[in-house]
């Protein structure tokens, strides 16, 4: 069986999870799911300050972009292609073109590697490196696709939380 590959497809400005949703729903009613194994809509968490106030929104990484994973053949381009609000895939004329691994990595979306930590959350942990060395806190939470904990440390006679990467802390 042939290999799944990821593909760009160009939507309308404002339609990329609207596109995401329908072809969600067209893999299932279509039977597709051997197919088409995901769809993506990338985004980052950026903070807004509005008016003194700390927001945090998500932002679309590519405006105008959706991920697809999928084998190609005339079924799944013709599903895909005629979505509402798809333009059309990223090619050279009508011939899409898959990601490469290279693109999917710096995407964060290529293989992942777990990684094993010696630490869970409620933990005290220490920092090892950077602004935070020698500070302690307590784990409030570990994010294992970001590799990151957010930490509890006092500061200003408060609690406040602090990312730090797997290997900026260690178990105190």
């Amino acid at each position: 069986m042939e290999e799944a590959k990821w593909y760009v497809a160009h939507t309308y400005s404002g339609y990329e999870n609207k596109v995401k949703m329908d072809l969600e729903k067209t893999i299932v009613n279509r039977n597709l799911q051997d197919y088409i194994f995901e769809v993506n809509v990338p985004v980052e968490e950026v903070v807004e300050v509005k008016n003194g106030a700390r927001k945090v929104i998500e932002r679309k990484l590519f405006p105008g972009y959706v991920l697809v994973k999928m084998i190609m053949n005339q079924e799944t381009w013709y599903v895909v292609r005629n979505t509402r609000g798809v333009t059309g895939f990223v090619g050279p004329g009508s011939e899409p073109v898959p990601l490469t691994e290279a693109e999917i990595a710096n995407l964060g979306m290529g293989e992942r590697k777990s990684v094993v930590v010696d630490y869970n959350e409620g933990d005290e942990v220490i920092a090892i490196t950077g602004a935070w060395r020698d500070t302690v806190g307590k784990i409030k939470s570990i994010n294992r696709s970001k590799q990151t904990v957010t930490i509890m440390v006092e500061l200003f006679g408060r609690e406040t939380p602090v990312e730090l990467g797997f290997t900026e802390v260690k178990k105190k």
